[in-house]
């Protein structure tokens, strides 16, 4: 899931591409918006996280408190 964006951030990013249209129409160079980049280390452990994580959080887990997880997702799923 992506993370929310701040509203400022967000309104930043419509105002330049609203400046970016503008310049497009009357003709002025215009470069284009800049692709985030990825920090490879971060990306590697962040996908080795994921591969482990539920596994090791089930482990940890009595069952009882499995079954209360449970019983609130199944009642999340259902009741929307």
């Amino acid at each position: 899931m992506p993370k929310r964006r701040d509203e400022n951030q967000t309104a930043f990013d419509g105002l330049q591409e609203l400046l970016r249209r503008d310049a497009q129409r009357d003709g002025l160079p215009v470069e284009p918006k800049p692709e985030p980049k990825k920090v490879e280390s971060a990306v590697r452990a962040g996908r080795l996280g994921g591969l482990k994580g539920g596994k090791a959080r089930a482990k940890a887990l009595t069952p009882r408190k499995r079954k209360q997880i449970a019983k609130k997702a199944a009642k999340t799923r259902w009741d929307s």
